[in-house]
């Protein structure tokens, strides 16, 4: 549900997309929307254009024709993805659309008609075809060769690493299963051997993404292939051994995630859970569909401290879901009390359309939900702001994401990129460079971010 910052569009670009073209090479354009699951989509459809022959332009106007990889989880995002169309349309006239929004074709061709091609999610088959009729490739097969690392819209030290797609839950509020259907997962020996090459590409981090992490490998009932077995805590242990952070976003609180917790405490994995808990109150719970056991996983939060005192938790929460009265958010409240996360984001609840939560009594008034909202993240920033000032005088280990005159930007092993805090180093910091890992001490702290020194 986190969208990428504008400056992982190509036509932002601070991505490391090859500019050079040779006289006569068709040119593609890009731009990404949505959650890190859509920036792996995009990443493979550049990937297999460049394979073709096709030169990426950073632009609108280099393009021979743009790709726009839309968002249709919630109202607010495909008002976003319909903008970006509209936007590349006037920059460029020659627009292919995929992506989530992409399930919906008439909504996205009723507003913009002229679109040159819609395909939905992961259809990278259907994307490559309206590519090849829009800009026919033409090949040199002595020049255009595909490095092995393939085309990445992230910086070269960090890469999402997508372990499955679609989901087999049926929360009330969510339609991704009707996107991108149930639960596929890919065989571990597959996932094992592009983080092997990602790693050998000088990938210092690997961020596991999918819409369910710890249903991997349901779907092959764990088999084991080639000497890797289908299962999330074998997969976190093989990919440990590789020598990258790893690092496990949406990851639900299944039973056996309380096995990933050791391999936290060892180092092969990252002490860092990414768990999309969304409410507290069993009531509220109910009526999403979701597990109902909230004082059960205060009891399993409590038992992955005692094995990894360092852990991190993140997670994201819905405020104003329809039927929620004052005292079930207080419950809420209470039990973020209670929890002491790290790591908290907020939504305010919004219909999206084909969602059954939408057909649910008792909506909750806008202005009741921006007031929830407030409330919760105000006592989310005092209990970040607590926890980073108890860092304060600590050494810990972080990794350096940007560099330039004023100083580095870095992130500790309890922020993921673009979601979570950041450290910053402003003096002693010339000869870093992105990717590199040294250990500071932290001076101060704030709110969400810390700064420190060599």
């Amino acid at each position: 549900m986190t969208p990428n910052p504008p400056d992982l569009r190509p036509d932002l670009a601070r991505a490391r997309i090859p500019d050079e073209r040779r006289d006569g090479q068709p040119t593609i354009g890009m731009v990404s929307l949505g959650c890190p699951k859509a920036l792996v989509d995009s990443e493979r459809i550049l990937t297999r254009l460049r394979a073709e022959g096709y030169a990426i332009s950073p632009d609108y106007q280099g393009a021979d024709a743009v790709i726009v990889n839309t968002c249709g989880f919630l109202d607010s995002a495909k008002a976003e993805s319909l903008q970006a169309i509209g936007e590349a349309l006037q920059e460029n006239g020659r627009v292919i659309v995929t992506g989530c929004l992409g399930a919906e074709p008439e909504y996205i061709t009723g507003a913009h008609p002229k679109v040159l091609a819609v395909t939905g999610p992961h259809q990278y088959e259907s994307v490559l075809d309206a590519v090849h009729t829009a800009v026919p490739p033409a090949p040199d097969p002595f020049i255009d060769l595909l490095p092995a690392s393939g085309v990445s819209l992230t910086p070269r030290h960090y890469s999402y690493l997508k372990i499955s797609e679609g989901c087999n839950h049926h929360c009330k509020f969510c339609i991704i299963p009707d996107m991108r259907g149930k639960l596929v997962s890919r065989p571990a020996h597959a996932v094992i051997r592009e983080a092997e090459k990602l790693v050998d590409a000088g990938v210092k981090e690997l961020l596991v993404i999918s819409q369910d992490t710890s249903a991997y490998g349901l779907d092959r009932r764990h088999a084991e292939e080639r000497g890797h077995r289908a299962h999330i805590v074998d997969l976190a242990r093989d990919l440990g051994g590789l020598g990258a952070w790893v690092r496990l976003h949406y990851v639900y609180p299944y039973p056996f995630v309380r096995d990933l917790i050791p391999l936290m405490a060892d180092g092969l994995v990252l002490p860092y859970l990414d768990i999309p808990f969304q409410h507290a109150h069993p009531d509220t719970l109910r009526r999403m569909a979701r597990p109902a056991a909230a004082a059960k996983t205060l009891d399993e939060i409590a038992a992955w401290r005692a094995v990894c005192p360092d852990i991190t938790l993140r997670s994201t929460f819905i405020v104003g879901y329809p039927g929620e009265t004052e005292a079930e958010f207080q419950t809420l409240l209470d039990w973020l009390d209670e929890a002491q996360l790290d790591r908290v984001g907020c939504f305010q609840y919004e219909n999206v359309k084909g969602a059954r939560a939408n057909d649910l009594p008792d909506h909750v008034a806008a202005e009741v939900k921006q007031d929830r909202f407030d409330r919760f993240m105000q006592k989310a920033q005092a209990i970040s702001e607590a926890k980073l000032a108890a860092k304060v005088g600590s050494r810990i280990e972080v990794i350096v994401d940007e560099v330039d005159a004023e100083g580095a930007t870095c992130r500790t092993k309890a922020d993921a990129p673009e979601i979570d805090g950041n450290l910053f180093i402003d003096q002693g910091h010339e000869a870093l460079k992105p990717g590199d890992i040294v250990t500071v001490t932290v001076d101060e702290a704030g709110e969400y971010d810390l700064w420190g020194r060599l």
